[in-house]
């Protein structure tokens, strides 16, 4: 039998971490190995396929991380910023990748993940889809063609679960714009707009945010002029792209030297 490196889902519970799992488990490539989940959880101590409503899988769900991940090949985690950040110290003492699809991450938080990169593969995105990672790259260059006489909008959508705004996805996509005008994002960003607020800054990059429903993630980037509009647009309709993307993150960083990569260099971007 082949050997396929081995996974742990953290978060296990959740509605990316059950979606994780079961694409793991659909997967020949992988193998689950382990579900980590906070102490006290009513899951902790069950097998996950049962926990989840199916049929047993043979792991059990547990609130050990460096048990579960001295025993893993990768981790993936869709979790908080405080979790991630001590995931990372647990993976990397484990030697494992550790992907990470977590939002919300301050750049404080996010340099609080680099003494992990430097003992073990860090593979980080706002989002692990092709679409969105293409899009990405589309807005740097179409940002880097258009002067400021083109006002930039990052538009996104979402379902009214989501906790963070903007989401992690149209940050990336704002500092790729910010990065194809060779400016910082964070002299730039416009994120708040209620009451009078004067006339729209030239040079900003304006975030709109919108939450209802089961809306999976949509994102448009909108460049506005005088007389003309471009918009480029990425639309989500199942997040099982998400978990495929970071599977394939957690594959591609098994012969990979320890770092900090992103899923542009997991897709040769």
């Amino acid at each position: 039998m082949t050997h396929t490196p081995g996974i742990v889902i953290v978060g296990a519970s959740g509605r990316m971490g059950q979606m994780l799992i079961k694409t793991v488990l659909d997967s020949d490539k992988a193998t689950l190995v382990g579900a980590v989940e906070r102490t006290g959880h009513d899951w902790v101590g069950q097998d996950v396929g049962s926990a989840m409503g199916g049929q047993p899988t043979g792991v059990i769900v547990t609130d050990d991380a460096l048990e579960a991940f001295a025993k893993a090949q990768a981790v993936i985690d869709f979790t908080a910023p405080v979790a991630t950040i001590e995931f990372s110290k647990i993976a990397a003492q484990a030697r494992c990748v550790h992907v990470i699809g977590t939002t919300g991450m301050t750049d404080e938080e996010i340099a609080a993940l680099e003494p992990a990169a430097r003992h073990a593969v860090i593979v980080r995105a706002g989002n692990m889809s092709l679409g969105v990672n293409l899009l990405t790259q589309l807005t740097k260059k179409v940002a880097a063609a258009l002067d400021e006489d083109f006002d930039i909008e990052v538009i996104e959508a979402h379902h009214h679960h989501k906790v963070d705004a903007p989401s992690g996805t149209a940050l990336m996509l704002g500092e790729a714009a910010a990065e194809g005008r060779g400016v910082a994002l964070k002299d730039v960003s416009d994120r708040g707009r209620d009451g009078i607020t004067g006339a729209r800054k030239k040079g900003d990059i304006g975030f709109t945010a919108i939450r209802g429903g089961d809306i999976v993630g949509e994102h448009d980037v909108l460049f506005a002029a005088a007389g003309e509009r471009i918009v480029l647009r990425h639309m989500a309709t199942d997040r099982t792209i998400f978990a495929r993307g970071a599977l394939k993150a957690a594959l591609w960083g098994q012969d990979k030297a320890p770092g900090a990569y992103d899923m542009m260099d997991v897709l040769g971007l």
